[in-house]
C-alpha cells in the first residue's frame, strides 16, 4: 500500500505559523521543498495542494484552508475528488502524548482527544488512515492544553522537533513503497533530542 494524499495538521495564518500546533506544517513544507513541489490553491476543496514524486510514487500534499477542528472538510473533499481510499490517507499531526521530538506511526485508531483526528474522521466516517506522529509534549495539567499548543515552542523544543521531521523524511520513500513495517522500525527506534 501507498499514499496517495499526505495531509498535515495546522492552522491558516501567521498568528499560529510557528506553534506548536503546526508542526506537521513543518514538515508538509519540507517535504514539498524536497520534492520541487509547489503549493497551489484549490478553493473547492478547501486547502492548498502540491503534487510531488516520492520514490516514484505520485503523491499530493495537503493543507487545510480551515482551521484545525475543521480539518475533515478539506480532507474528504480531496479524497471524493481524487478517488483516494481512506486507507490511502496519511495524516501528519502534533501529539501530545508523545514526547517532545518523538516520532511514529500508527495505523487507524481514535482521535485521542485531537480535534483534527476527530474532525476528520467525522468526516469520513472512518478511521483507517494512517498517522504520523510528531511529539510536541504535554504541559503537564489538561487545563494548560489549549494554550500550550499555541504557542511557540523553546528553541531547543523546536530542535528537537525539526529533529523527528527530519528522521520522518527520511522513511518517507519507504512509506510510499509500501514498507511500512521498515518505516515502523526505524521511526520506533529513534532516540533524537526528545527529553525523558
Amino acid at each position: 500500500m501507498t499514499f496517495q494524499l499526505v495531509v498535515s495538521l495546522g492552522n491558516p495564518g501567521s498568528k499560529y505559523e510557528k506553534t506548536r500546533h503546526n508542526a506537521a506544517w513543518w514538515m508538509l513544507d519540507t517535504l514539498a521543498d524536497t520534492f520541487q513541489g509547489c503549493f497551489e490553491s484549490k478553493k473547492p476543496l478547501r486547502c492548498d495542494l502540491a503534487s510531488v514524486t516520492i520514490a516514484g510514487q505520485a503523491c499530493r500534499l495537503v493543507k487545510s484552508h480551515d482551521y484545525m477542528n475543521e480539518s475533515g472538510f478539506c480532507v474528504s473533499a480531496a479524497a471524493r475528488f481524487y478517488n483516494v481510499p481512506v486507507s490511502n490517507i496519511l495524516v501528519i499531526h502534533d501529539e501530545i502524548d508523545l514526547p517532545v521530538g518523538a516520532v511514529r506511526l500508527k495505523r487507524d485508531g481514535g482521535h485521542g482527544g485531537h480535534n483534527g483526528l476527530r474532525h476528520i474522521i467525522q468526516q469520513l466516517g472512518k478511521s483507517d488512515f494512517a498517522r504520523l506522529r510528531l511529539g510536541i509534549g504535554h504541559p503537564g495539567r489538561a487545563s494548560e492544553v489549549h494554550g500550550y499548543v499555541l504557542r511557540p515552542p523553546s528553541v531547543d523544543d523546536e530542535a528537537a522537533i525539526l529533529g523527528a521531521t527530519e528522521a520522518a523524511m527520511r522513511v518517507m520513500p519507504d512509506l510510499m513503497q509500501g514498507e511500512w513495517n521498515k518505516a515502523v522500525q526505524e521511526l520506533h527506534t529513534f532516540i533524537g533530542n526528545k527529553k525523558g
